[in-house]
């Protein structure tokens, strides 16, 4: 890792390990500049590095265009200090993209299964933060039981497509090493090639449950503070 590297670090949440990349900018002297969750508000901060991997390891997200070291480096600067952390639209990928690369975009939400072919990303925002805006408090706590009730079931149907693909990457890897143990390279190429589209999958799936289990939260918090306006 060097300076102005776009690095990333993988989450657990909801004991699944490595379930979402938290993505930050390397300063290039042990600190890393991101979203940092640890106070009562997302802000853009300069953490240790050992802070920033909680005792996981740190990758570098590779980049065939981006902006000069140092000028990556000072644009995350520029925003130290926001507080304007929002998962669909400003979330710590779309920092550092930004940062790196000028494109405020998000690889890990791009491919946000949510919907399950039901949600846009309109949808979602309506039920994350309009809930309320226009209802009486009765209907708003009605409409996120309804939006939690929804998500709880799209993590169920995610959470089984990752056991299996888990279960995929297993039984591939017995049958190579069987096919080695008799002398069928063929055969294990073509296994260990089928391990690799299953861990493929399996990634992509705990992308989604990581954007699931922030999305639920985020409900949470809003169906708490409507939940307080009607008392």
């Amino acid at each position: 890792m060097t300076l102005g590297d776009q690095v990333y670090a993988m989450r657990q949440v909801a004991s699944v390990p490595g379930v979402y990349e938290h993505h930050g900018i390397d300063c290039g002297d042990d600190e890393v500049i991101h979203y940092y969750k640890g106070g009562e508000v997302p802000t853009i901060t300069r953490t240790p590095r050992d802070l920033f991997a909680r005792g996981g390891r740190i990758f570098v997200k590779p980049r065939s265009m981006a902006y000069l070291p140092h000028v990556v480096v000072q644009r995350a600067q520029s925003r130290l200090g926001e507080q304007k952390y929002d998962l669909l639209t400003n979330n710590c990928e779309h920092f550092a993209n930004w940062c790196k690369t000028g494109r405020s975009d998000c690889e890990q939400l791009a491919g946000f299964g949510l919907q399950i072919d039901r949600y846009n990303q309109s949808a979602l925002r309506n039920l994350i933060e309009g809930t309320a805006r226009d209802r009486t408090p009765d209907e708003a706590i009605g409409l996120f039981h309804q939006a939690l009730s929804n998500i709880s079931a799209a993590y169920q149907t995610l959470k089984t497509q990752y056991d299996q693909a888990r279960q995929e990457m297993d039984s591939w890897q017995r049958v190579a090493e069987t096919a080695l143990q008799r002398n069928r390279e063929d055969l294990a190429r073509v296994a260990l090639h089928r391990k690799v589209t299953a861990k493929k999958r399996a990634e992509d799936l705990t992308r989604q449950l990581a954007e699931l289990v922030d999305v639920q939260l985020t409900l949470e918090r809003n169906r708490r503070l409507s939940e307080a306006r009607q008392s």
